[in-house]
């Protein structure tokens, strides 16, 4: 097996290194549009969408154990690798053309991105345990400090895989336009082709890696031990003495060793039970943050944007910076003021860290909404009047005060009034006063929909036409508009890329989502072909408007009004929570991976391991409960997060305060005592060959 230049390290890591650094792009950038996938392409609402976002990470760190056994018992690595490479690629290449608008109808579509997801799921979570093991594995044994400069590379290539893949696909989905909108095909497309290329690296080294047989899984014994132990304590225990630990009762078929190892990893995974709150917290950022991403304001100045789902670059990138701060700042500054550092302490802190997190995004969250105007309750609806008639009106609805200043000429009311309809439908009449003269106009209402009422001059005086309005913000964070022509000639007006068809005599188009900018040199032009510029102004993100065209001196004039407001709160207020969420992963991921290991034999970290994917896998499922269950207003769902992780972080206080930290080199003393012991010696030899499922010790974005 080859050297890099005279070094101790195996050339076959390139080809690691390059495999897992394409294979997190691939992961990562694939993840970070699917939000908002769910939301504007599938045309799901925010609850189902983040619970289906979160079952497929669920699952992602479920099926590691399966890769695990798999790899362990029956194939190896190298083949795991390969073989579930391929089922990574295919569901790659199937969530793409599932993204494709003309191959098939929406039904098809679910049908193809839930099939690619599942088999991404299973690629993914497959070789997670394999890749790190394996890339340990081409080291000889007294390459200790190669071996772990390796790990280190390995891991940096996870997260700038991570980083650049959540800057560069937002910026294919939405500033590359194909089918005649975001183009998710491309933004799916390219992690597949990435994906493609990991797996032809592989291939590529696979004459020089070093591949050792499968030696069985450590996991499955673990897990006959203790399911023999249960079984047998069932039916003896009535007949025979009480034993010191119900694990002792597996003493008739495993070794001291093996019930003694087990007895230690049980008194670490004890202290896992609380962890999956955290996960659940820690993963909303590709879920709920992206959704409140789409109603904050993203531009940097005139010149630089924002995309929604971007925002969770940051993890990455301030991760790469927190470390080093961490281990060479902030650890010893606090251990200069005798406060002794206990990993089970920095776990705890990382969980408040992560519950101020919440906190912070509970408060960008209230002030969010204030731009957002919620929907008619059943039995009632939404009214604002578009005031266009020659002066002032006044505007009466059945009888009632609900509009108690005059509208000016040329302007809406300032914001949509309830108007009750004690019903689902509603007739109702409406007295106009304008000019020194009333109108009456009887028009029907549905409960749950919001109307504008416009007003303009007619033959006889003023006159009504009701119009339904969309008042959802665009769920990409672009504004929404919509024209109403004035004139007596059909218009078609260009704005971006998108037309639009606007009747003649107060008619109004539909809405159509336009990109957040300033808009002075928009073509209009009328039926009989003559064309014009207009200047609309700045058209800001997750703002509704209706623009009012009018002919003035001759020439085509916009008069723009604001339906729905524009986001108001900056995204630079997202900074503060995804900086303490980065904290609290430092504190609490690194340091519990450190943990686990250090309170473990060697040969038992697999099984900690999977332990702790797991608590990831359930922190999902959490998430998904609650999206689809709690049904609660976004800043209380934050809030219900954060006091759940603070009263999680609690009991696990108390819980590390009955943990004893144990020296796992006491273990090998009781090895040596109990050396005589028939099958000991082989039983050691057996597992001092398997592989930790992950050797990084570092966070989870493996």
């Amino acid at each position: 097996m080859g050297k890099i230049c005279g070094t101790n390290f195996p050339l076959s890591i390139c080809f690691i290194v390059v495999n897992e650094f394409c294979e997190r792009f691939s992961y990562y950038g694939m993840k970070a549009l699917l939000t908002l996938y769910f939301v504007n392409y599938l045309h799901w609402d925010k609850d189902l969408s983040t619970a289906i976002y979160h079952a497929f990470s669920g699952l992602c760190y479920f099926t590691p154990i399966l890769g695990a056994l798999i790899a362990d018992s029956w194939l190896g690595k190298f083949k795991t690798i390969i073989y579930l490479s391929i089922v990574y690629v295919i569901g790659h290449v199937v969530k793409s053309v599932g993204a494709i608008p003309t191959v098939g109808g929406r039904d098809v579509h679910i049908a193809l991105s839930m099939l690619g997801l599942i088999l991404i799921a299973f690629g993914t979570g497959g070789i997670k345990p394999c890749v790190a093991a394996f890339g340990g594995d081409q080291f000889e044994d007294e390459h200790v400090r190669e071996r772990q400069k390796f790990f280190s590379i390995f891991y940096m290539s996870i997260n700038a895989g991570s980083l650049l893949s959540t800057i560069i696909t937002p910026i294919l989905r939405g500033d590359v336009q194909c089918f005649g909108g975001d183009c998710y095909a491309l933004a799916f497309g390219v992690p597949a082709a990435l994906m493609v290329v990991s797996l032809v690296v592989f291939i590529a080294g696979s004459g020089m890696y070093k591949k050792n047989p499968p030696q069985g899984n450590i996991l499955l014994e673990v897990c006959n031990c203790i399911g023999f132990a249960l079984k047998n304590r069932w039916y003896r225990w009535k007949h025979e003495p009480r034993r010191t630990h119900w694990l002792d009762w597996a003493e008739e078929k495993y070794s001291k060793r093996l019930i003694q190892e087990i007895k230690m990893v049980l008194r670490v995974l004890v202290l896992y039970i609380p962890l999956p709150m955290f996960w659940a917290l820690f993963d909303q950022q590709g879920s709920r943050w992206t959704l409140q991403a789409t109603r904050m304001n993203l531009a940097f100045g005139d010149a630089f944007s924002i995309k929604p789902d971007q925002m969770q670059m940051l993890n990455a990138l301030l991760i790469l910076v927190f470390v080093p701060i961490f281990d060479l700042v902030i650890y010893p500054l606090v251990s200069l003021c005798r406060i002794k550092i206990m990993p089970l302490r920095k776990m705890a802190a990382g969980m408040i860290f992560a519950a101020l997190a919440f906190g912070a995004a509970t408060l960008v969250e209230i002030n969010v909404v204030k731009t957002v105007v919620d929907p008619a309750p059943a039995k009632n609806s939404l009214l604002q009047v578009v005031n266009l008639a020659g002066g002032d009106a006044s505007v009466k609805v059945l009888g009632t005060n609900l509009f108690p200043e005059p509208i000016p000429h040329f302007q809406d009311s300032p914001t949509y009034e309830t108007l009750p309809l004690e019903g689902p439908a509603k007739y109702a009449y409406i007295t106009v006063t304008s000019l020194g003269a009333d109108t009456e106009c009887n028009q029907r209402f549905e409960e749950e929909e919001a109307y504008s009422l416009i007003l303009f001059p007619g033959p006889a005086g003023t006159q009504c036409k009701l119009v339904e309005d969309y008042i959802m913000k665009n769920e990409d964070g672009n504004p929404l508009v919509r024209f109403l022509n004035t004139l007596p000639e059909d218009l078609n007006i260009t704005v971006g890329t998108e037309l639009f068809n606007v009747s003649s005599e107060y008619s109004v188009s539909l809405n159509q989502t336009v990109s957040r900018g300033a808009y002075s040199d928009v073509t209009c032009c009328l039926k009989s072909g003559e064309c014009s510029k207009l200047d609309l102004g700045l058209l800001d993100f997750g703002a509704i408007y209706t623009i009012i065209l009018k002919e003035e001196s001759g020439k085509i004039v916009a008069h723009k009004t604001e339906d729905v407001k524009a986001n108001n709160v900056h995204i630079a207020w997202q900074i503060p929570q995804y900086a303490l969420i980065t904290a609290g992963e430092v504190m609490f991921s690194i340091t519990g991976l450190e943990f686990s290991y250090s309170q473990a034999p060697a040969n038992m970290k697999s099984v900690l391991q999977a332990g702790w994917l797991l608590t990831v896998a359930f922190g999902n499922v959490i998430v998904l409960i609650v999206a689809e269950g709690a049904g609660l207003d976004q800043w209380k769902e934050f809030l219900l997060f954060a006091g759940l992780l603070l009263g999680v972080c609690i009991i696990f206080s108390i819980m590390t305060c009955f943990y004893t930290y144990v020296d796992p080199e006491q273990l090998e003393k009781f090895y040596l005592e109990d050396s005589g012991k028939e099958g000991d010696d082989d039983d050691k030899k057996k597992k001092n060959n398997d592989v930790p499922l992950n050797k990084t010790g570092k966070g989870t974005r493996l």
